[in-house]
């Protein structure tokens, strides 16, 4: 009986040390339970649509009170010192539109404001992310404590990023960001402005219409946000037709030739919208080119041409983007943080917003260009 009981339990301490074995190739160890439980839930952080194109955070709307700027365009300004010898690196995306020569500026405005050295630049070839790159790299040689840059590729920018970072310089993107989330993201909500003026176009024809919209670059994080917003907004109305959405780059030329090509098979339009004011410009002298009269011209940035193309009547409405103060606001961040390590409230803060009354249209176009325009910066 005794070596009986003496064989059963052996058996049994077998077949333990047997099931043991077994399992030990699938369960991992209790210390990597954590790491394995977590790896699903990654994906589900970022739910909105135009987040998860830019792997970028949500953003932050603040009340004006909480900036550390006030104002808007050339009546923007701050209390922010910097209580070192700072450099701040700005590089644009290129020389060539207005829109990047007023970000510069007010860069440059906000070294003389605050106190720190502004070093601005861009590529030699328009919209060249490689030479951006190079651009980086030297301003970290220089000794740069901060570089704010327009990326021109989300994801050609990353090597000057993590080599910024790795040298303990913070980056802050404005408009296109870079594919991870940097210190900071500021300039408009791309998405917003899309749905904005969109919503207004359809509340203009009363919900119905057929509608052309000239897109930006093809992949450029930016550019999806403001299309989703667009589209999302139109989705609204059941009787919009969007009849054709091609690229035209965010050029004037461009959207000129592309709405040219388009008005061939789609002659009954009441309504273009161009992904930036250049595309839009183009699209209205096609339109005159045509002879078409009566459609519905929407753009976004409200440079001084497209403002004046809404005075004359030749554009509906476009959207005060102030790279001017975008510009300005990304410094007065970097400075924060410079001086006593202050961090921004989230990692995307969008300015302007809707709060600042960015709409450019027939009733407000007049206030807007003898007032606090942004390309009244560059006279």
């Amino acid at each position: 009986m005794k070596k009986i009981s003496t064989l059963i339990f052996a058996l049994l301490l077998v077949a333990c040390l047997g099931l043991t074995a077994c399992n030990s190739g699938t369960t991992p160890a209790p210390s990597a339970t954590p790491e394995a439980s977590t790896e699903p839930a990654a994906p589900a952080e970022t739910k909105e649509p135009e987040q998860k194109s830019s792997g970028l955070s949500k953003a932050t709307v603040l009340d004006a009170s909480e900036l550390p700027i006030t104002g808007i365009g050339t009546t923007v300004a701050t209390e922010v010192k910097a209580s070192g010898d700072y450099k701040i690196g700005y590089i644009a995306k290129n020389t060539t539109n207005p829109y990047m020569n007023a970000q510069s500026a007010g860069v440059a405005k906000a070294g003389e404001d605050m106190g720190f050295e502004a070093i601005c630049q861009a590529p030699s070839t328009a919209d060249s992310v490689e030479e951006q790159v190079r651009i980086m790299e030297n301003m970290i040689e220089q000794g740069c404590n901060a570089i704010i840059v327009h990326c021109a590729d989300s994801n050609g920018i990353m090597p000057g990023v993590r080599a910024a970072e790795d040298a303990g310089v913070i980056v802050l993107t404005i408009g296109t960001p870079a594919a991870e989330d940097t210190f900071l993201r500021t300039g408009v909500d791309y998405y917003e402005t899309g749905y904005t003026i969109a919503t207004e176009m359809a509340e203009a024809l009363n919900g119905e219409g057929n509608i052309i919209i000239l897109e930006g670059p093809p992949g450029a994080a930016n550019a999806i946000e403001r299309l989703n917003g667009i589209n999302d907004a139109f989705a609204k109305y059941p009787n919009i037709k969007i009849v054709a959405s091609q690229t035209a780059n965010f050029k004037r030329t461009e959207g000129m030739s592309v709405t040219e090509n388009l008005l061939q098979g789609n002659s009954d339009i009441q309504g273009i919208i161009g992904a930036n004011d250049e595309s839009a410009l183009g699209a209205v002298q096609a339109l005159k080119g045509a002879g078409i009269e009566g459609v519905l011209v929407s753009g976004f940035d409200g440079s001084v041409d497209a403002s004046n193309a809404v005075l004359n009547g030749d554009m509906f409405e476009t959207y005060n983007t102030d790279p001017y103060g975008s510009g300005y606001i990304a410094a007065a961040y970097a400075v924060q943080y410079l001086n006593d390590g202050t961090e921004p409230a989230g990692r995307f803060i969008p300015f302007p917003t809707a709060n600042n009354d960015p709409l450019i249209n027939a009733e407000t176009v007049d206030g807007y260009i003898n007032g606090n325009a942004w390309f009244n910066a560059l006279q």
